[in-house]
């Protein structure tokens, strides 16, 4: 997945959203609700922005990314490593639990 471009400054006031395109070409805006830096790597907690196309089928679930850097550009991927997703999920949930309602 990729991170288009974003100005923060753009919405000062308002929630950080960013745009990701998956494998497909398909579009989904998130929102940044959260985010960790570790000493070697950065990561983001997002959720779907509810639209009239997704309201239906959001499931409200939190998607946990890291920011990969390839020749010189950031973008946002799942993470592989199953104990790394894990440490930085767990970290997310911890932060996160008393502000959004998660399922497990």
């Amino acid at each position: 997945m990729s991170k288009q471009n974003h100005n923060p400054a753009e919405d000062e006031y308002g929630p950080d959203l960013v745009t990701l395109v998956d494998e497909n070409g398909k579009k989904t805006e998130f929102e940044i609700v959260d985010s960790i830096v570790t000493d070697n790597n950065e990561y983001y907690a997002l959720i779907p922005v509810e639209t009239p196309e997704n309201l239906d089928s959001d499931t409200g679930e939190l998607v946990i990314l890291k920011v990969v850097e390839e020749n010189g550009e950031e973008f946002l991927d799942e993470i592989e490593d199953d104990e790394e997703y894990e440490s930085i999920s767990e970290a997310f949930m911890d932060r996160l639990e008393d502000i959004y309602d998660f399922e497990s």
